[in-house]
């Protein structure tokens, strides 16, 4: 750990500095603010003891220049002539702590070993919250990502109520962590509760927590995952499969912001902000009586729909590329090449897992394919679970299907190569003229970056 003292009293800086010394600090000082400063952009202190009144200079004006450059470093205010105001003033500009003069020696060895905690605490929360935001990353740049991101960064600073739509394996949940981290409650708790993994019986004791004697087995009270998410972020994934009984409460949620523990008569109030997610038509549900009305509407105020993998087959180039990095440092393999024939058959198949499905193929390729170039047969030998498209497989008159074809085969490859006519001819080895043509009497539309 590095430690600057800024002070203009050399015996205080060498009294300091021999006792920090002797507590396995790194220890330098500075008697004047310009040096202190220099001293500072050399060293990268991780702590910083700053004397308030320096030769013509103010300690407080010295802090918000530290913190202006470095936000995470601990500064420690000393003075022996300053009052409560400026204690005060410090501690707003963000000094960590405030000590006077004659100074404390022991009491200066325990700010600093609580300094240090504080540190190693931060940077650990820090690197844990990297972490998780690494986990969940939308990955993709196609237009189809790009507007999701969009909605996502639009809806986010609002509590507007959000229902994710897509299928299994699109990211739903990545997108409510995002619209959560991107909020104004991204320090708050953001708490998972996913409906169909839970049996009926259980769901409102896990959702809304019990009191003790509620039931056989309740030995004690327990707080439900909506009391854990006060102030933050609920997401119910797969709310399509919640019970009525559970569908009324969550109901009351909304209203009103209250609820009632399993077994109890106690009303207390919550602040969350939910967003639920389904692949079931919810719809349907509701005119089948599964699902209520009235839920449906109160939830369904910002829809964002997840597209499915096939529908920006661009991305899988990547997708490829991060899940291998990925599971090169997590499995400890060296990293392994997707040759461009290889990321081309990917792109052609259907992936009804979508992203999550071909998350596990690329970790199936780790673990059972020894080459650091994968190669298309390699994919091939593993894939027997891999469903193609039906286009094949349709039978329909042969000019509406070529038609079909070249739309379907042109749009992607314009897609691929994100709108440029110009590309996308030197690929497909077509003159500018008749590729622009093609598209003009087919009527495929292109998006500038699509």
């Amino acid at each position: 750990m590095r430690v600057l003292i800024i002070d203009d009293e050399v015996n205080i800086c060498l009294t300091l500095k021999n006792i920090l010394k002797d507590e396995g600090y790194s220890c330098e000082y500075a008697l004047d603010s310009n040096k202190g400063l220099r001293l500072f952009e050399t060293l990268s202190p991780d702590i910083v003891l700053l004397d308030v009144r320096l030769d013509g200079a103010n300690g407080l004006d010295i802090l918000k220049i530290i913190k202006e450059k470095n936000k995470d470093t601990i500064v420690i205010m000393i003075s022996g002539h300053s009052g409560i105001k400026e204690a005060v003033t410090s501690m707003k500009l963000g000094a960590y702590d405030f000590l006077e003069k004659p100074l404390s020696l022991t009491k200066v060895k325990i700010i600093l070993k609580k300094a240090f905690e504080f540190k190693t605490i931060s940077k650990d929360y820090l690197r844990l919250k990297d972490t998780v935001s690494e986990q969940y990353k939308i990955i993709g740049e196609s237009k189809a990502i790009r507007e999701v991101l969009q909605l996502i960064q639009k809806v986010a600073p609002s509590d507007s109520k959000v229902l994710i739509r897509g299928e299994s394996g699109t990211g739903k949940e990545l997108v409510a962590f995002a619209i959560h981290n991107q909020s104004k409650r991204t320090n708050k708790p953001f708490v998972k509760f996913n409906s169909a993994a839970i049996p009926n019986e259980l769901v409102e004791s896990e959702l809304f927590g019990f009191e003790k004697g509620a039931f056989t087995g309740a030995v004690k009270s327990k707080n439900g995952k909506i009391e854990q998410a006060d102030e933050g972020t609920l997401f119910l994934d797969e709310i399509g499969d919640m019970n009525l009984n559970a569908q009324a409460k969550i109901l009351r949620v909304l209203q009103e912001g209250e609820f009632e523990r399993v077994g109890g008569n106690k009303t207390h109030k919550i602040n969350i902000r939910l967003i639920a997610a389904s692949h079931k038509n919810l719809e349907e549900l509701v005119e089948q009586g599964a699902f209520r009305e009235d839920l449906y509407y109160r939830l369904n105020v910002i829809p964002i729909i997840t597209p499915p993998l096939r529908n920006h087959p661009e991305d899988i180039t990547i997708l490829v590329e991060y899940f291998s990095r990925f599971f090169s440092e997590e499995l400890k393999i060296p990293l392994k090449t997707f040759l461009p024939e290889t990321i081309s058959e990917l792109q052609s198949w259907e992936f009804r897992g979508n992203v999550r499905e071909l998350k596990n193929f690329i970790e199936r390729i780790y673990i059972l394919v020894d080459k650091e170039k994968i190669e298309t047969s390699d994919i091939l030998d593993l894939s027997q679970k891999i469903h193609k498209t039906d286009f094949w497989n349709q039978t329909l008159p042969f000019k509406a299907k070529k038609q079909e074809f070249e739309i379907k085969y042109l749009t992607t490859q314009l897609r691929l190569n994100k709108g440029n006519i110009s590309r996308t001819a030197k690929v497909l080895g077509l003159q500018v003229s008749n590729l622009s043509r093609k598209i003009k009497e087919l009527k495929i539309k292109i998006s500038p970056a699509s």
